[in-house]
């Protein structure tokens, strides 16, 4: 079984004047992982470096560009079916109004409250070294 290389998103915000929300998006049900909570992103094409794949998959998925973003971690996962390896980047900077272009539903979300969303097991670890700095 082949490695998928993933492109994800912490993405960094303000919403409602509350600042230090984090961006996430609901994984369509048709799609792997259907319905549970993750960080956008999506696969990183062949010719694409990780930050080149960042771009592009947010522009796409959110119709937001990117103008600050570092590297956080990366993360290799094996579910049964797939096996992903996860290049994670903090976002703090953009510019447009981030929107669900593809028709999954977006949130913003206080860190403290990350942990009532279900995620893929793959972004377990994101969200064990978010909560952590929290």
């Amino acid at each position: 079984m082949r490695r998928i290389q993933v492109v994800a998103a912490v993405i960094h915000g303000e919403h409602e004047g509350s600042p230090d929300h984090i961006l996430i998006s609901q994984r369509p049900n048709h799609l792997h992982q259907g319905g549970l909570w993750e960080f956008p992103g999506g696969k990183i094409e062949g010719h694409e470096t990780p930050y080149q794949g960042l771009l592009r998959e947010l522009k796409e998925e959110l119709d937001i560009v990117v103008t600050k973003a570092t590297p956080l971690m990366q993360i290799t996962h094996d579910y049964p079916d797939k096996k992903v390896s996860l290049d994670i980047w903090t976002v703090t900077e953009f510019n447009g109004l981030p929107l669900g272009v593809e028709g999954q539903e977006v949130r913003w979300v206080s860190l403290q409250d990350l942990p009532n969303f279900k995620f893929p097991a793959a972004n377990q670890l994101i969200l064990a070294r978010l909560c952590d700095q929290d």
